[in-house]
Order: C-alpha cells, then sequence, then structure tokens
C-alpha cells in the first residue's frame, strides 16, 4: 500500500466516523416540542404553520385543529408539498400536528436529516394528554 492510499484511507475513514457522529448527535437532539396552547396562539398570531398530517379518517373523526393545513404525511408528494408551503411562508416555523406526537417527532427527525431547519412538534398531538384536545382547544369540522 501506498503512502497516498493510505492518507486516502484514512480521510475517509474520518471523515465516515465523523458523519456518523453528526448522525447520532441529531438522533440524540431532542425535537423543538410546542405545548398545544403555545402551538395554538403562535398559528393564531400568524408566526408558525401548523400543519396537521394526519389521515382523512382521523381528520374526520376529530376535526382539525383550527388555522391547521391538512397534508397527509402517507400521501404522494407529502415533502414536496411542505417545502412548498415554506417557500411560500419564508421564516415561519412550521409545526407539526398528529394524533399523539409520535409519527410527527418521526417525520421531524427524518426531515432534519435532510438539512431541514425550524421544525417542530405539538406535544401530545390531538389525542395526547396534553394534547390540542385535552386543552379544549378549538377545531374545525373536516368535510
Amino acid at each position: 500500500m501506498t503512502l497516498t492510499t493510505a492518507m486516502t484511507r484514512r480521510a475517509l475513514l474520518g471523515a465516515a466516523l465523523s458523519f456518523q457522529g453528526l448522525v447520532a448527535a441529531m438522533a440524540q437532539t431532542p425535537s423543538p416540542v410546542l405545548l398545544a396552547r403555545e402551538a395554538h396562539d403562535a398559528a393564531k398570531a400568524g408566526r408558525l404553520l401548523l400543519i396537521d398530517i394526519r389521515t382523512q379518517a382521523e381528520w374526520a373523526d376529530t376535526g382539525v385543529p383550527q388555522g391547521a393545513i391538512r397534508l397527509d404525511a402517507e400521501s404522494a408528494g407529502f415533502e414536496v408539498r411542505l417545502a412548498g408551503l415554506r417557500l411560500d411562508n419564508p421564516g415561519k416555523r412550521i409545526t407539526l400536528i398528529d394524533r399523539t406526537g409520535g409519527l410527527a417527532t418521526s417525520v421531524q427527525q427524518k426531515l432534519s436529516l435532510r438539512g431541514w431547519r425550524n421544525l417542530a412538534v405539538v406535544r401530545g398531538g390531538m389525542l395526547g394528554e396534553a394534547g390540542w384536545l385535552a386543552e379544549k382547544l378549538p377545531v374545525d369540522p373536516y368535510r
């Protein structure tokens, strides 16, 4: 093995380890979380976009948080449509709400790994203990 080959391998190994460390750190970094009332108040004031990422059946079951944009996370083109909303609303934090917070956290983490910033989730989602409905926040019926 030549000196150049050894140096290249060492550099690649160092880069790979650095990348793994970055991914591990990002995975361990807690998602920004907003209480349901905080999300409601900020959305009402126009400081954030509240995105309900549940399915149509879930929207029909509970209604949709007042002022939220419906965007099913399981639909084709979800990330592209979300990116369009971000472009149309520069500087606003995107806040995701789902059933209880698990899906929103997962989506937030995946998007963060793709370079998305300024994302948050609503603690408890719609149905969780500290969620939107538990806080008796307004909902719009889904039709």
